[in-house]
């Protein structure tokens, strides 16, 4: 697309967080036969190019964005909600998300790209496991800063996975805790 014809789509605002000022073309890598551009300002660049410089409540926009129909635009907020996921906000509204299976792998490109070094998060039966799998709790765990146990055999949907490969993150009993994967089988 050119430019003026992002400006067009966009309003003349960034597609992320609705700001007028400095705007330019981001274009997302791999992308799948979609169109690959979205039109951005500074800010959201600059954060995205650092992420140790993000501004958490800057990103708070994407509570708007992530339910664009563009799907350049949604992936790049599925993108984003999955490296604010320590935040329980942006985890939220990655839970709340939905994404078609090729949008969801467009958006899982570039981490998978990005942690092809680092080793795989298994279960206790060490079956390889994904963000978005469910698994089974094998043994009653006592949940720490919480009165209830985690029972033996409960399901718990839509993992996220950590910078740990021994911890993955899921919700149980409306709570989201981290949970130890040698005490987890994929279901």
């Amino acid at each position: 697309m050119t430019e003026n014809e992002l400006l067009t789509r966009c309003g003349g605002k960034c597609e992320l967080c609705g700001s007028d000022v400095e705007l330019a073309i981001y274009d997302l890598p791999a992308s799948d036969g979609h169109e690959n551009e979205i039109m951005i300002c500074e800010n959201c660049s600059s954060q995205i190019a650092a992420p140790d410089t993000m501004d958490m409540n800057h990103w708070r926009c994407l509570n708007d964005s992530m339910w664009s129909q563009v799907p350049a635009v949604q992936v790049m907020s599925y993108r984003m909600l999955k490296r604010l996921s320590g935040e329980s906000w942006a985890q939220d509204l990655l839970d709340m998300l939905y994404l078609e299976d090729d949008l969801r792998a467009w958006g899982d490109a570039e981490a998978a790209a990005a942690s092809d070094d680092t080793p795989p998060t298994l279960d206790s039966n060490g079956a390889v496991l994904n963000a978005g799998d469910t698994v089974v709790i094998i043994k009653d765990l006592n949940v720490k800063g919480t009165s209830f146990v985690a029972k033996r055999g409960t399901a718990v949907r839509n993992i996220a996975l950590t910078n740990n490969p021994e911890h993955i993150e899921g919700r149980v009993n409306g709570t989201r805790i981290v949970i130890l994967t040698c005490f987890v089988k994929k279901s």
